[in-house]
């Protein structure tokens, strides 16, 4: 596959806008596995090639973050190994079967999550900031069938995350967004495995959007570090309605 300097740059600002939105709330999948596919990529191959940029632009995020520290961390280390193995499982489901059919379920979810966002601002930790055992076990849980959902699509993961994040295990939306980018990164790194041993990805298409991938997930973090709660509510928010009439009405 042959591309010319225009659909590397095209490669390159929709990896941006993707890895910004990715890590600021959640949904730049809908801008860059269309933009693989606009460009001759297989669907499959797209949705597998897509992991790649999606990679780096977590590390990015997570390095930011790292340098301002990480609250909970063990328990973000305990969600994401419970991730991967619904990410391998919905890896192996993602190569085998057609992703034609899936866009009205999921701004279905899309719409419950958004629901969810706008009804309240989750449940509070309390005032010793520990995660309750009951809470805990919800939230891991639930963290298998997310897992399964990022490796099988990954479109819109975060949207899913955010609410097991924010209203399950009662963490604020800043500190759910840190855990989310690196709960992406650990399983991430499983799907690409699945995909790379199943698929012929395009690994140099997938590294030409990483550079833009990985800038959008620096700018992010920080914009979610700089801003608060507050821009990674209105953030999300956008991004899943914008979403859902994309799914809906520009399939």
């Amino acid at each position: 596959m042959e591309l010319g300097a225009f659909e590397l740059v095209v490669l390159i600002l929709a990896g941006l806008a993707g890895g910004f939105i990715n890590v600021m709330a959640g949904g730049g999948s809908v801008i860059t596995v269309p933009v693989m596919i606009l460009l001759g990529v297989p669907g499959p191959v797209a949705n597998g090639t897509n992991r790649l940029p999606i990679l780096v632009q977590n590390i990015s995020a997570s390095l930011t973050y790292l340098r301002h520290g990480v609250p909970h961390a063990r328990l973000m280390v305990s969600l994401s190994l419970c991730a991967i193995p619904g990410a391998i499982v919905g890896a192996l489901v993602g190569v085998q079967v057609p992703t034609e059919a899936f866009n009205l379920i999921l701004a279905g979810i899309m719409g419950g999550v958004l629901l969810l966002m706008l009804t309240g601002t989750g449940t509070r930790l309390p005032a010793d900031n520990q995660v309750s055992r009951t809470r805990q076990l919800w939230g891991h849980a639930l963290m298998f069938a997310a897992g399964f959902w990022g490796g099988f699509i990954q479109i819109g993961m975060g949207f899913i995350l955010l609410p097991i994040l924010n209203r399950v295990l009662g963490l604020d939306l800043v500190a759910a967004n840190i855990h989310k980018v690196f709960i992406i990164l650990t399983y991430t790194l499983s799907a690409l495995w699945v995909f790379g041993s199943q698929l012929e990805l395009l690994w140099w298409v997938g590294a030409v959007m990483a550079i833009g991938n990985g800038l959008g997930g620096w700018l992010g973090a920080r914009l979610t570090l700089a801003g608060g709660e507050r821009v990674v509510r209105w953030a999300v928010i956008v991004a899943i309605t914008g979403m859902i009439v994309k799914l809906i009405w520009f399939p």
